[in-house]
């Protein structure tokens, strides 16, 4: 894994709450959608939560039923 895609990793998991937060972690999974990392209804997801700082996008995808595959990989990386 090169620095970047190591750096997207880490930032999409930044935890809710922290100021600019959300923007953090849509910036994250656009550069790891691009990779093919995760579906475009995943993305939308975090594109919707990257204005709510306090949001976590994959408490979201489990309420909203989708994107099963990546909450389980956010899990184990989590």
């Amino acid at each position: 894994m090169d620095d970047e895609t190591r750096q997207n990793w880490e930032l999409i998991q930044t935890p809710p709450g922290i100021e600019w937060s959300g923007r953090t972690r849509y910036a994250a999974a656009t550069f790891l959608y691009h990779r093919g990392e995760m579906s475009a209804d995943v993305l939308e997801v975090y594109r919707i939560c990257s204005r709510l700082d306090a949001e976590d996008p994959v408490d979201v995808l489990r309420r909203w039923q989708i994107g099963a595959e990546w909450v389980e990989r956010m899990s184990v990386t989590g």
